[in-house]
This record gives C-alpha cells, structure tokens and sequence, in this order.
C-alpha cells in the first residue's frame, strides 16, 4: 500500500462509536483522560497518514489542499491541553473520525475524465 500503513479502525472505531454516543456517563477524571489519551494517540496516527497521502498527491490535486486545512486544525486541537471530560473525549472522537474521512477521500480513486 503506497504511503504506509494505516492504523486500524477496528477498535478505536468502535470507541469512537460509543464515545460519541454518550450522553452523560458519569465516568471518573481518569477515566476520560485515559480515553482521551487512546483516542490521541490514535489521531496522531491517522493525521501520520493523511500527511503521507496528501504529500504523495500531485500539487493540483485539490484534495491535497484541503488535508493540509484538516491537519492544521487537528494539529491545533491535539496540542491543546488534555481535559478531563466527556466533552473532550468527545471533542477527540470527533477528530478522529474527520481525519478518517479526511483519509477516505484521500485513497479513493479520482474518477476518470
């Protein structure tokens, strides 16, 4: 696979999934910081990839473009200070499921002109 490999979706998919579904879980501060952490680190990850995909990309191809707008703001939220919440937690499945989609678009094939 050009670009490397990438992480798998199996599990931090499925916390993402339940993560994003909470709607008050009353977990303790080490718990969503434990999550957010797992959830981190899988981020970093997928934007690994996105960069390795999007520098592979010719200069033209707008989707390049608009990865780096995705990494810029995902860079920006993982540097922010780690929380203790659900909230964050959330905030950090939330970035990983768009660097996934970010991805997405960057491995399908472009249609033929």
């Amino acid at each position: 696979m050009a670009g490397g490999p990438l992480p798998c979706r199996r599990p931090d998919g499925a916390l993402v999934t339940a993560v994003l579904a909470w709607k008050d879980p009353h977990l303790q501060p080490r718990d969503y910081e434990r999550i957010a952490l797992q959830l981190t680190g899988h981020a970093r990850a997928v934007a690994a990839g996105v960069r390795r995909h999007a520098a592979a990309l010719p200069k033209n191809d707008g989707r390049g473009a608009l990865a780096e707008v995705v990494l810029r703001e995902a860079d920006g939220r993982l540097s922010a200070p780690l929380e203790c919440t659900a909230r964050r937690a959330q905030n950090r499945a939330r970035l990983v499921r768009a660097l996934y989609t970010r991805l997405d678009r960057l491995t399908e094939s472009l249609p033929a002109t």
